[in-house]
């Protein structure tokens, strides 16, 4: 009960702050996020300059999140499709009933901290097991059923729409917004890592009980290295596995109560092929 109501806290701040992003930030700068979001402000800004009328921004929204929220429903997991839904359609209504509140006047200034601020709000919603919808459910179904990462296909994605926009509406807002998302994955990679790895190699005098370690705390596999430290000509085990990079200062911690001698090196792994395990979505 406790970690339901937390987790539905964090799912209300993060989209909450997603709003208080666009009113603050975004819409203060003129800038076009990335994915969804910034289409549906572009097409916004685009009915209201040639149609003459103003469509609420959370239509657009919610339009356009149904078909991947139901590629998630099926795929990734229920409980988080929905949460995710929620989550859009908090962000959306209240980013269309909050009047505008900037905070700098700036646009680089907009465009960076407005950033950081988008950042952890997606943070905050993937950390209470949702997203905000568009290409966070592109991404999040590509690395739970091939492991690929959507970069590429989001970051062509952005280029297209970028491209539209600033050939509306000026190159200047363009390349604002282009600071923007990059920020915004900055400082997204820096607070949620679970679709991180991190080579771990463990050099023990007790690999059955490391090896204990890992397999409950994270469900992965490993593998044994025999061999002889040269410092002390002994025999030495080495362990070898691959984690999540949110599961290995647990990993250490754990190992070093059961072996304080244990040497620990830690590598960032770029490209992982293979059969990986990662706690399912709800």
């Amino acid at each position: 009960m406790k970690r339901r109501i937390l987790q539905s806290l964090l799912l209300v701040a993060g989209a909450s702050l997603s709003a208080l992003t666009i009113v603050s930030f975004v819409r203060s700068a003129g800038l076009f996020p990335g994915g969804f979001s910034g289409l549906s402000l572009l097409l916004q800004e685009l009915c209201t300059r040639f149609l003459g009328v103003t469509p609420p921004y959370t239509v657009f929204l919610l339009g356009m999140n149904v078909v991947a929220a139901a590629l998630s429903f099926r795929f990734i997991g229920k409980r988080f499709a929905v949460l995710s839904m929620i989550a859009v359609t908090i962000s959306g209504v209240l980013a269309d009933v909050l009047p505008s509140l900037p905070l700098a006047e700036d646009p680089l200034l907009n465009s960076v901290f407005g950033g950081v601020v988008n950042g952890f709000s997606v943070a905050l919603c993937l950390f209470a097991g949702a997203s905000l919808g568009g290409t966070d459910f592109i991404s999040i179904f590509l690395a739970e059923r091939n492991g690929r990462d959507a970069f590429p296909l989001i970051l062509a994605g952005n280029v297209v729409m970028l491209s539209v926009a600033g050939a509306i509406f000026g190159w200047e807002r363009a390349l604002y917004s282009m600071i923007f998302q990059y920020v915004t994955t900055q400082a997204l990679h820096t607070l949620y890592r679970r679709y991180q790895h991190r080579t771990l190699w463990i050099v023990t005098d007790k690999p059955e009980d490391i090896y204990g370690i890992i397999r409950d705390k994270t469900h992965h596999g490993a593998t044994l290295f025999r061999g002889e430290g040269l410092f002390r000509n002994e025999p030495r085990s080495m362990i070898y596995t691959v984690v999540s990079a949110d599961e290995v200062r647990n990993v250490v911690r754990e190992t070093l109560k059961k072996d304080p001698h244990a040497f620990i090196n830690a590598q960032r792994t770029d490209s992982l092929t293979g059969r990986f395990y990662r706690k399912p979505q709800e």
